[in-house]
C-alpha cells in the first residue's frame, strides 16, 4: 500500500511518502506544489494524508485534480484543515483560505460544475487540535451534532479549529 504525506512540513510520517517545498531532515521527496503536475506517475497512491497545507494553495480545485490524478481508484484521502471561526488560522500570513464544514461537498455529486469528484466517507468538526485535546472528547459531540446549525449560529461563540474529512476519489 502506497501513502503519500503532502505538504508535510515537519509532520514526517513513517511508511509514507513525505512530500514538501522545503528540504529538511525526512523529506523524501522536495516540490513546489503549486506546480502541476506533481512529480508522481497518474494511480500511484493508496491514500493521501494532507494535515494543514490546502489552506496555503492558491488553486484548491487544482490541487483536488492533481490528487484525484495521482490517488488510485477508490483511493482514501485524509484531509484536515483550519475551521473559519479559528482565530489563530487568521494569525498566518500564508493561509489563502479557511473551510467549513462543508467545504468538500463541492466536490462531490451534489455540486454538478465542479471536478474531480469524490466521495464523503466520513467527517467531523475538532474543537482544538494541539492545546486542551482532552475536551475534544466533550466538544467535539457537541458541535458534530449538526454542524449546520454550528456553523450558523455557535462558531463565533465556541469557535473551533480545524474540520477533519476522509474522501474517496472516484475515477
Amino acid at each position: 500500500m502506497r501513502k503519500l504525506n503532502i505538504g508535510c512540513g515537519n509532520d514526517i510520517k513513517k511508511d509514507y511518502v513525505n512530500i514538501d517545498f522545503v528540504k529538511q531532515p525526512g523529506i523524501d521527496v522536495t516540490h513546489n506544489l503549486e506546480k502541476f503536475p506533481w512529480p508522481f506517475s497518474s494511480n500511484t497512491f493508496d491514500e493521501i494524508y494532507s494535515s494543514h497545507f490546502l489552506e496555503h494553495v492558491s488553486d484548491l480545485q487544482k490541487t483536488m485534480q492533481e490528487i484525484t490524478r495521482i490517488s488510485k481508484p477508490k483511493g482514501r484521502v485524509v484531509i484536515r484543515v483550519p475551521h473559519f471561526s479559528c482565530g489563530v488560522s487568521y494569525r498566518d500570513p500564508t493561509h489563502k483560505r479557511l473551510f467549513s464544514y462543508f467545504t468538500f461537498d463541492y466536490f462531490t455529486d451534489e455540486c454538478w460544475y465542479v471536478q474531480p469528484k469524490f466521495k464523503i466517507i466520513k467527517r467531523r468538526l475538532n474543537f482544538t487540535r494541539q492545546s486542551f485535546t482532552s475536551l475534544n472528547k466533550f466538544v467535539n459531540p457537541i458541535i458534530n451534532i449538526n454542524p449546520g446549525i454550528y456553523e450558523r449560529f455557535l462558531c463565533w461563540i465556541l469557535p473551533c479549529a480545524e474540520v477533519l474529512c476522509e474522501l474517496e476519489v472516484i475515477k
